[in-house]
């Protein structure tokens, strides 16, 4: 396996040149560009990993399921739905157009950021400080890492830059979507999308989703089965922003991307998949590490479909 992976990233480190790093979040620019990684656990908790696999980097977008699964756990999920929308958006991850064009001026789904800022505005807390503290906990929990933290170079980073996030918060606390204080909520927000990780503490997010919650170690249950499944359903229809369909026919399986360059992907009673390539297609996927998923899901077979 390990062999394979090392073949199937060197073939695809070439695509890194097609792409450009992040920059509109300064800290993000000083990513090398030709990094790409990938780890794999498997169900028998065995380990498998290629290229700059242990390079950390902020998880961004990656965070948003983690961050569903938490809200569907403290809120009924009929409220989480009065607020936030299931369906695809077609749109890219930062706009702000159907907000104002739909009838219902929710957010179509919790992936997208105007979406994935309303599900952190529903963690529970007394307090900002409890709020953090339990969000980063679980990030540790779900990653069995405890050493997860928040990169705040890039928090500082993201938070002075962050004005397009921003006016979504206000137009979403505006229409009654998001409750309490709106700087709040955008601070919890950034910090989220902060967390330092690297491709395996991806892999074992991955793994507990493909296992349905319960941790393949300790046989401890991290999710309840129906949360693991709502999230793995959000990752396959709306995961990949608005490249989402073509994923779904080119890979198959349940993923989420983020503009640090990471990949989460999870196959079913299978494996849980990290990627790292911080070279970005124009739609804010990894450039490399689409084409990494889509060999590896036709040598191993991995389309859920």
């Amino acid at each position: 396996m390990n062999n394979m992976l090392n073949e199937i990233v060197e073939i695809n480190r070439r695509h890194t040149s097609n792409g450009n790093v992040a920059s509109y979040i300064p800290d993000l620019g000083k990513a090398c560009k030709e990094d790409l990684g990938i780890c794999i656990i498997d169900k028998d908790n065995k380990i498998y990993t290629a290229g700059e696999y242990d390079t950390k980097f902020t998880i961004q977008s990656v965070s948003k399921p983690i961050v569903l699964a938490m809200a569907l756990m403290d809120n009924d999920w009929s409220h989480v739905f009065s607020k936030v929308g299931m369906e695809p958006s077609g749109d890219p991850f930062n706009s702000i157009m159907k907000l104002e064009m739909n009838d219902t001026k929710k957010p179509c789904n919790p992936m997208i950021n105007a979406g994935a800022i309303v599900t952190t505005s529903l963690i529970k807390g007394d307090s900002v400080e409890e709020k953090e503290e339990r969000m980063l906990n679980f990030f540790r929990k779900i990653a069995k890492n405890d050493k997860l933290s928040i990169n705040y170079d890039v928090y500082n980073s993201e938070k002075r830059t962050g004005d397009r996030n921003r006016a979504m918060a206000y137009l979403l606390k505006n229409d009654g979507f998001i409750e309490g204080d709106v700087e709040e909520v955008l601070d919890l927000y950034f910090k989220q999308c902060s967390i330092e990780i690297d491709t395996v503490d991806l892999a074992r997010i991955g793994t507990n989703l493909a296992t349905y919650g319960v941790d393949i170690e300790t046989g401890e249950r991290v999710l309840s089965e129906s949360v693991s499944r709502m999230v793995k359903t959000f990752m396959v229809t709306c995961g990949m922003y608005d490249a989402s369909g073509e994923f779904a026919i080119r890979v198959g399986i349940p993923a989420k991307s983020g503009v640090g360059g990471g990949i989460l992907a999870s196959v079913p009673n299978r494996m849980g998949i990290g990627v790292y390539g911080p070279s970005l297609d124009k739609k804010g996927n990894s450039i490399a590490g689409l084409r990494v998923l889509e060999d590896l899901s036709r040598m191993l077979k991995l389309n859920i479909f």
